[in-house]
């Protein structure tokens, strides 16, 4: 059984910066497949990270990489405590592999909001992200759920 920690967002929990979620069609037919292979643990690292939902939306910026939310707030400390007790989830499943939501400040895999909230992307890893793969776990976002799959299957 393969252990997948999952953005709790893309599976319909609403627990995104707006009280809503990013319930992704492509992930949940994915999480279909892959019954009985495949066992997934959702988290929502800004939620672990001791932040409210809703919650006013954050982006990390540039040079210093502080996750800076739209009131001003330097709520860094909050994310990267969300992406201590994702990993620590992750451990304590043997996950290998996370599926998280693209873009976001924790959960970005292949890029980022760039900090200045005008919705324009920069190269980067959310916090969350970051630390996942700092361990050694593969970490894909929901736009490579065929690319997973593909290396899953064999195919």
């Amino acid at each position: 059984m393969i252990h997948i920690l999952i953005s709790a967002c893309l599976i319909g929990e609403n627990c995104k910066w707006d009280g809503t979620n990013n319930r992704n069609q492509g992930v949940l037919e994915f999480m279909k497949k892959m019954e009985g292979k495949a066992e997934f643990h959702p988290v929502c690292p800004e939620q672990l990270g001791g932040l409210p939902t809703p919650r006013a939306a954050s982006e990390i910026h540039m040079p210093d990489e502080a996750v800076i939310n739209t009131e001003g707030e330097d709520v860094t400390g909050e994310f990267l405590l969300g992406a201590d007790a994702a990993l620590q989830t992750a451990k304590k499943y043997g996950c290998e592999i996370a599926i998280l939501k693209d873009r976001s400040p924790s959960c970005g895999s292949n890029g980022v909001y760039d900090g200045s909230f005008s919705h324009k992307l920069r190269e980067g890893m959310g916090k969350t992200a970051a630390v996942l793969a700092g361990y050694g776990l593969k970490v894909y976002g929901e736009s490579q759920m065929e690319l997973l799959e593909k290396e899953l299957m064999g195919d």
